[in-house]
């Protein structure tokens, strides 16, 4: 049975993601979870979808705004597309999506059913269930728009599905795994991502098992009985909330500084010794393997590595401009990279995918000893950098810097 992992509150935000950016993310994305799956499998790759702090980073690091709405939509879609070209050869497939792909969830699932011999009424009942306790059980305050359901050859799901709440101007996102579920109607979420409403309906919660007995006798006579008691319960579930703030630029309070600076002493201080495996790739330089030791805590992190997903979108920028524009050509040879890895770790050859591996377990390993610069001289270097790293956001690509800035200490130059 599946369960709820959590849930996530983000900021509304409109916008569009360019096809630029799309087309990369799809690219980046299916070769990270190509990479998940070469070393924990397709399990681990659910459990790490319904967790709300590494879908986030997860996002981040895609190029996506660290923390609006569109970044489930984005990264779902991304996924849906990147996936598609080797889903059977994965085991791993993408249903549903936003509006009438969401409300499409069912007919997918019937289809797949078929192709896989899995029971696909099943999966179909599974997401009409998963879509009505987000939006009938539980009473929020949050429209359902987006429903994403992704379940593997064996049967096993996530759901990430959303809401929308206009009048705040917020969304709330939902995270479901079929693992260790054992009900529907109690505490069933992995996760929920949204901010706190205050007191809700929420017929899912535990304390609320005596109400959910007695609603079937009292639908005849008084419902209203049942919505009244329901009104005192608050919501006490133990799953990962992840809580956004509203500002759309990343500020140093958003990362913890001293992993930031363990990333960039591991990439200083050891690549040229112990990455050559990633540092032959023509045109891969230090600030490519930077972003590439962002990628492999994506990859290998355990969940408290997530506390700070803004910290992710130092590895490719964001498509607003934040913390700075998306380094295209940053981008790119990080896809190439990971992607020729996969490859040569399919084929039996693990040295560059173990490079990656490495170079995030030394990050850590220095994590406390480690001094660098400060958040803001970070940014200004990057930014400084852009025309030359290709950088491009929506309105377009960037332009020289109209003034020097202070350079970053040699041993943590990131070229």
């Amino acid at each position: 049975m599946a369960r709820s992992t959590g849930s996530a509150d983000l900021p509304l935000h409109s916008g569009h993601v360019p096809q630029w950016l799309a087309a990369r993310m799809a690219r980046l994305g299916r070769v990270i979870v190509e990479a998940i799956v070469h070393h924990y499998g397709r399990d681990e790759l659910l459990r790490r979808l319904s967790h709300p702090f590494w879908f986030q980073s997860f996002g981040a690091v895609m190029g996506m705004d660290w923390h609006s709405s569109g970044m489930t939509t984005s990264v779902m879609g991304a996924l849906k597309r990147g996936l598609a070209p080797v889903q059977h050869e994965l085991g791993i497939h993408v249903c549903g999506g936003r509006g009438r792909h969401s409300r499409r969830t069912p007919i997918e699932l019937l289809a797949l059913g078929d192709k896989l011999g899995i029971d696909g009424e099943q999966m179909a009942r599974t997401s009409r269930l998963v879509a009505k306790v987000d939006s009938a059980a539980v009473q929020d305050g949050f429209d359902l728009y987006l429903h994403s359901f992704v379940v593997t050859d064996d049967g096993t799901w996530t759901v990430v599905q959303q809401g929308m709440n206009v009048a705040r101007r917020q969304a709330r996102r939902y995270h479901w795994l079929s693992e260790g579920l054992q009900s529907f109607v109690e505490q069933p979420h992995s996760a929920i991502d949204g901010p706190n409403q205050g007191v809700i309906f929420n017929l899912t919660d535990r304390q609320a098992a005596e109400a959910r007995a007695c609603q079937i006798e009292l639908a005849r006579g008084d419902p209203e009985r049942v919505v009244a008691a329901a009104r005192h319960l608050r919501d006490q579930d133990g799953a990962p909330h992840l809580r956004l703030p509203a500002h759309h630029d990343v500020r140093f309070s958003d990362v913890l500084l001293r992993r930031v600076r363990a990333t960039l002493a591991a990439v200083a201080d050891r690549a040229p010794k112990d990455f050559t495996e990633l540092l032959l790739v023509p045109g891969v330089g230090a600030r490519t393997v930077f972003a590439l030791a962002m990628v492999g805590e994506v990859v290998h992190g355990a969940p408290c590595r997530f506390s700070d997903p803004a910290r992710f979108s130092l590895a490719h920028g964001g498509k607003d401009g934040h913390p700075f524009p998306v380094p295209l050509k940053v981008y790119d040879q990080t896809i190439s990279v990971l992607r020729h890895a996969v490859a040569q770790a399919a084929l039996g050859s693990e040295d560059r995918l173990t490079a990656i591996r490495r170079l995030d377990e030394q990050s850590r390993a220095l994590e406390r000893a480690v001094t660098g610069p400060l958040f803001n001289a970070l940014v200004r270097e990057e930014s400084a950098r852009s025309q030359e790293y290709g950088g491009k956001s929506v309105r377009g690509s960037d332009r020289p810097p109209q003034r020097s800035c202070r350079p970053l200490p040699r041993q943590l130059k990131l070229l």
